[in-house]
């Protein structure tokens, strides 16, 4: 679309937008966003998307910039709207893919912020397969009732304590007024966090970029760096598929079950999978976790979220744990053009916090959650059980047709 005389009315509508002949002959970069005004969680992705743009420029691509839908989990939860979430997911994979190849765009910066959104921008980067970076937009700063932490997960608690008469109306909406301060993704270690987790350790975000919260101006350098490392990625040729493999799938695995993460990402991870053309199943996932401690003491099951995470060095701390500890594939390559181990080589695990353990210190010596199988769930289910004191349930069964 930018090349010879064929492509003049290419190039024609290019000029209508204020684009120069020398813009033109630089590879097109496309800027996917989710921003949106359905939720705090993607409001500041526009702002960041202008600095991913800057990023581009400077490294000699010229970007396009687009946007496509997401569902928010925290406003669809608990109706019938929940039913278009995982949906949602495929929509945005299938989005962004007509965009990138309808208009020929060599290479894609992604940035998301909601649960489903992260994961549908993975999943498009593996099946189109150029040059890609992903950026997750951030996380919302915690909110403060009576001298607490608090997060979205606290409101859904408290309409349940008000049901049954342990809080009043009055406590429920004092503290639905409170618990969102800010623009960014829900604040525990929530799909969304587990998800930018995963970006870290599976090599498709740059190192360091999921943690900082989303209002602070300061994100906008990682940004500005992932459109940098985009265009340094389409010189060297560095894939989507060269980068994640079934030893990052398995990194990023280890990343869930150490920190308590989403169940959620058994569910995103083959899905990420299969569109590399690479076979890892919810076995997998559980597998990965009875062999994994657990070392993140992060809300929903913990005491901390993630603006704590960041404030102790972020995801590379607990990578850097993971490594040390031998958990983690070393090889494996990264949208940075180094290593997963060559990108953490200088962190240094910090010892005055009690936010991530030492894999010799777990929380517990097995990761976040398990998987069953049985006559109710043939193919397999997963349970969360970080946090849960009993492991075993004996009692009368509802059965229902």
């Amino acid at each position: 679309v930018s090349v010879g005389a064929k492509s003049a009315p290419h190039r024609s509508m290019y000029y209508a937008m204020g684009l120069k002949s020398a813009d033109i002959e630089k590879p097109f970069v496309g800027v996917a966003t989710t921003w949106n005004e359905s939720a705090p969680c993607n409001i500041t992705l526009s702002r960041q998307a202008q600095s991913a743009k800057k990023g581009v420029k400077s490294a000699g691509g010229t970007p396009r910039e687009f946007t496509t839908i997401t569902v928010t989990d925290g406003i669809a939860m608990g109706h019938a709207g929940m039913k278009s979430s995982l949906i949602s997911r495929e929509v945005i994979a299938d989005s962004v893919e007509l965009t990138m190849r309808g208009h020929c765009y060599d290479a894609l910066i992604g940035l998301a912020g909601c649960d489903k959104s992260l994961p549908g921008l993975m999943m498009v980067m593996l099946r189109l397969n150029v040059p890609s970076v992903f950026i997750y937009g951030g996380s919302i700063l915690p909110g403060n009732y009576k001298g607490k932490d608090v997060t979205i997960v606290d409101v859904f608690e408290g309409v349940g304590k008000q049901s049954t008469g342990e809080i009043s109306k009055e406590d429920l909406f004092d503290l639905e007024r409170v618990a969102c301060p800010s623009g960014g993704s829900c604040g525990g270690q929530f799909t969304a966090n587990t998800m930018a987790c995963v970006s870290e350790a599976i090599g498709l975000a740059l190192p360091g970029s999921a943690g900082m919260p989303a209002v602070y101006e300061a994100r906008d350098k990682f940004a500005v760096s992932s459109g940098e490392a985009v265009m340094n990625l389409l010189e060297k040729n560095i894939r989507p598929r060269d980068i994640v493999t079934k030893k990052s799938l398995e990194n990023a695995a280890v990343i869930v079950a150490a920190s308590g993460g989403s169940t959620n990402a058994a569910l995103h991870l083959p899905a990420i999978a299969n569109e590399a053309g690479i076979k890892f199943t919810l076995e997998d996932v559980t597998n990965i976790s009875k062999k994994t401690p657990y070392i993140a003491d992060l809300k929903p099951s913990g005491k901390y979220v993630a603006k704590d995470l960041y404030e102790i060095g972020g995801v590379p701390v607990l990578i850097k744990a993971l490594l040390e500890g031998g958990f983690l594939h070393e090889d494996c390559m990264t949208v940075s053009g180094k290593t997963i181990a060559e990108n953490h080589k200088d962190v240094v695990f910090p010892t005055d916090q009690k936010v991530i353990y030492k894999t010799s210190k777990p929380l517990s010596p097995t990761g976040g959650f398990v998987g069953l199988k049985g006559n109710l769930a043939p193919e397999g289910a997963i349970v969360k059980i970080v946090g849960t004191k009993r492991k075993k349930f004996k009692g009368k069964a509802k059965c229902f047709n």
